[in-house]
């Protein structure tokens, strides 16, 4: 009985409009985290290369990769270059980059670059190198935001080893509710299903507190960073 006097008195469960008043309220006004006030600020606000300058520094204490593309038709040919250099020789299917159907992607000069095979689709078990793009960055902490679909499944974040994500230098905000925000915008004010939050590669310690890498997903992750 006093286990149904407490569910009783037990105070109701916020509306739907709440929770959706209380999200845009907190997108809306962010708080000020502390990574960023090591940041110094412009008149009217952090400049957009000093995000940019905290979101590569928070990669590389991932150890995550920054390839440099100074603009989109230099793309397929920076990653190619990536993938030549760091990307075991005796790989299976090492010249085959697996994607979605993303627009952005598709659009790119990959007739440009030889030595790169490209499949589209869900990844599968033998693929060794997923292509995705993403929405937005996080510059407090390095995190790159994907939303799931067709154009970028999210099995190209799990199964490759190697996990590439294409990102434009503009992309780069402060927080996570910026990010958030920007999604909203890329998708028409709707949610989509599933949003990854990606900070580097997969990593375990729980095995004899030896840090093993790729235990959940790819063991490296890289950031194709370009500007228009």
């Amino acid at each position: 009985m006093s286990r149904i006097r407490k569910a009783l008195d037990a105070p109701a469960m916020p509306s739907e409009t709440a929770r959706a008043e209380a999200v845009a309220e907190r997108i809306a006004h962010p708080p000020q985290h502390w990574p960023l006030r090591s940041i110094q600020p412009e008149a009217d606000g952090v400049s957009q290369q000093a995000l940019i300058g905290r979101f590569k520094a928070q990669l590389a204490r991932l150890g995550a990769d920054v390839i440099e593309a100074r603009s989109v038709a230099e793309i397929p040919a920076a990653l190619a270059q990536y993938i030549a250099t760091n990307v075991a020789d005796d790989a299976a299917g090492l010249a085959r980059i697996r994607m979605g159907s993303d627009a952005f992607l598709a659009a790119l000069p990959w007739s440009s670059t030889s030595g790169l095979e490209i499949a589209t689709g869900k990844a599968e078990a033998t693929d060794v190198i997923g292509v995705s793009r993403a929405i937005a960055g996080v510059a407090e902490t390095g995190t790159l935001v994907l939303v799931s679909g067709a154009e970028n499944p999210v099995t190209l974040g799990y199964l490759p080893e190697t996990h590439i994500v294409v990102l434009e230098a503009s992309g780069i905000v402060a927080s996570y509710e910026e990010a958030m925000q920007s999604v909203l915008v890329a998708t028409g004010g709707r949610m989509p299903r599933t949003v990854n939050l990606i900070t580097g590669a997969s990593r375990t310690g729980d095995i004899g507190g030896k840090i093993v890498m790729g235990a959940h997903g790819p063991r490296r992750v890289a950031v194709v960073l370009w500007s228009a």
